[in-house]
């Protein structure tokens, strides 16, 4: 590695570490590295380190100070919008400037109908209760959110300032030239081309994260390049001044567009210092970018090394840049392949020591959907941008057929990720994920002939079965296991049985039946008609029955073929019997039975 590209490393790294630290430094320590770096060249490297290290920690103690929530109690103000709502549970939230503070707006029933209806940059009159954020709202603190506003009204009151308007507007023609699409479809167009996952239905939003696709519902630096495209013609004619200022105005629009989501920061700097790089006649290489580009976003704003998505941007691009040359040149067969096969394996090798203990482990299957739905993704993007302005500018049955490559498109990526979720295949958890980064190095320096072939094909098995492993052992669960709060699984005899107390939402109940390895339903028993629960569970599964009923502890049975599968009641266990009965469940407060789900 380049002198350069280390000490760009070092210092990236010291900026990390002092936001994380985010203690209050002497200022002498920032003026005597100054100096040493200043009169001794060779100690400069290490003195821009510390010098970095100790003004990052000094900014990061002073951002975590500015979060003091503002006055609590009642509110009757204007606030505006630093983010598009997300649905809830029971309504809608998103982040909002009240003053000089961001605080997390709650609003439910009418509120939220108003609410939901508002994009970033706008503003809306407020009246409601101002209170603390709770102490394990940590998620909270890389947003600058000091605390939350629930909201009792909500007014619309302008369409806020200039650069936010042109934004909405541009992103109001996107999704309605894709009024021909299906609701899920437009969903997920949208989820590609702007990054916007509010309105996906859960069982979607599950399949992508089982196939290890998720990462293309977000903005990233192929979609910056994308628009990047845009501004290539002006290249070559006028001066290299004008291309720069061109390229940096399409930057910015796209990020202010996206919401600059800590995924399209990381992703614009990098663009802005490549063009910026470019026109000066210094181009760099694409490690010094990505550790330039985090050092100056973290310095501007410490909090976002507490960001999942810019930890998880920063993470994929460096192993991406760093693992993916030497993975593709270790690799056999086509150029083509073993590049697109490198750049999956080395974001997902890089990200896996935060995917693992934040979401449960790298599904086995995550690389081959990759391959397969990655380069359709990429298409969808440079495609369905510009069609969908077009659409939006001239609708009616132009903006049909336009569409029709992203229609293909989407139903191609949404279809390998829905097959990809049903293939029982489990997740790599930090053991697992740690024996094939090892085995693949060691297959890597067998080829050099450093011991015999049949060591090599050793390792290879020894990955292998770490690859199956999950599977089988999801092909021999516990009789009985509790998935999540109020979520109980019982499997005997061939026959499914979940009984679920409503606590689970219907997100979290589809993620834990997934990692379960659930290949059917026969019975499904809630205390009440769930629809998100009951349309979540038919996206995947025909469920063999649904009741409803308030006796969730039993004792009841239900035949499934020639099984009875028996749950006795006060957490016994279940028990397969020869058949007997039909079906016995507790029917005195029982609701009738609700539309059984199909899968779609």
């Amino acid at each position: 590695m380049p002198a350069g590209e280390i000490t760009a490393v070092t210092i990236a790294v010291a900026v990390v570490a002092g936001a994380f630290w985010a203690h209050p430094v002497p200022v002498v320590v920032v003026l005597v590295g100054v100096g040493v770096a200043v009169r001794w060249p060779r100690a400069r490297p290490v003195a821009l380190a510390v010098v970095a290290m100790a003004v990052a920690s000094i900014l990061g103690d002073r951002a975590l100070a500015g979060l003091q929530p503002p006055p609590i109690g009642r509110v009757d103000q204007v606030v505006t919008l630093v983010a598009d709502p997300r649905p809830s549970q029971w309504g809608a939230r998103v982040d909002v400037r009240l003053g000089s503070q961001r605080v997390e707006l709650v609003a439910n029933g009418a509120a939220a109908g108003a609410l939901r209806s508002a994009l970033a940059g706008e503003r809306v009159r407020v009246r409601g209760t101002l209170r603390s954020t709770p102490p394990e709202a940590a998620w909270l603190v890389p947003r600058h959110v000091s605390a939350r506003l629930i909201a009792d009204e909500v007014e619309r009151h302008d369409a806020g300032r200039q650069p936010w308007r042109a934004a909405n507007h541009v992103r109001r023609l996107i999704t309605g030239g894709a009024g021909s699409m299906d609701e899920t479809t437009r969903a997920l167009y949208v989820g590609f081309i702007l990054g916007d996952q509010s309105s996906q239905p859960p069982g979607v939003v599950d399949d992508f994260r089982a196939a290890g696709l998720t990462h293309l519902l977000v903005v990233s630096g192929s979609n910056v390049a994308y628009v990047l495209v845009l501004a290539s013609p002006l290249r070559g004619r006028g001066s290299p001044l004008w291309y720069w200022m061109a390229a940096l105005g399409l930057i910015v629009g796209f990020g202010v567009m996206t919401r600059f989501e800590p995924s399209v920061l990381r992703a614009s700097a990098m663009a802005a210092l490549a063009v910026s790089g470019a026109a000066l006649g210094r181009p760099e290489s694409s490690l010094r970018l990505v550790a330039a580009a985090v050092a100056v976003l973290v310095l501007i704003d410490p909090l976002l090394v507490g960001s999942v998505g810019f930890q998880l941007s920063v993470a994929a691009t460096v192993g991406i840049v760093v693992l993916g040359p030497r993975i593709a040149r270790a690799l056999p067969g086509p150029r083509s392949v073993a590049q697109a096969l490198s750049v999956t394996v080395a974001a997902q090798v890089a990200v896996a020591p935060l995917l693992v203990p934040r979401f449960g482990g790298v599904p086995v299957v995550a690389v081959v959907a990759n391959l397969v739905a990655a380069p359709v993704a990429g298409l969808i993007t440079m495609w369905g941008l510009p069609a969908g302005l077009l659409a939006g500018l001239v609708g009616g049955p132009v903006a049909v057929v336009v569409h029709l490559p992203t229609r293909v498109g989407i139903a191609w990526v949404a279809g390998v990720a829905r097959v990809a979720a049903r293939f029982p295949l489990g997740e790599l958890g930090f053991a697992g994920v740690g024996i094939l980064v090892v085995g693949a190095t060691l297959v890597a320096v067998g080829r050099r002939r450093v011991w015999p072939r049949w060591v090599s094909g050793l390792i290879v098995c020894v990955m292998a079965a770490t690859l199956v492993e999950p599977g089988i052992r999801l092909a021999h669960p516990p009789v009985e296991a509790h998935l999540a709060p109020g979520l109980v699984l019982y499997r005997s005899g061939g026959a499914t049985v979940l009984i679920s107390a409503g606590r689970a939402s219907a997100a979290d109940s589809l993620a834990a039946l997934r990692r379960a390895g659930v290949r059917r339903l026969d019975l499904v028993v809630v205390p009440r008609v769930d629809p998100a629960l009951t349309e979540a569970l038919g996206h995947r599964w025909s469920v063999g029955r649904m009741v409803v009923t308030t006796e969730l502890d039993g004792p009841w049975a239900i035949q499934v073929g020639d099984v009875i599968v028996r749950v006795p009641g006060s957490g016994g266990s279940v028990e397969s019997a020869p058949p007997s009965v039909k079906v016995e469940v507790p029917r005195r407060q029982a609701i009738p039975d609700p539309p059984l789900p199909s899968r779609g």
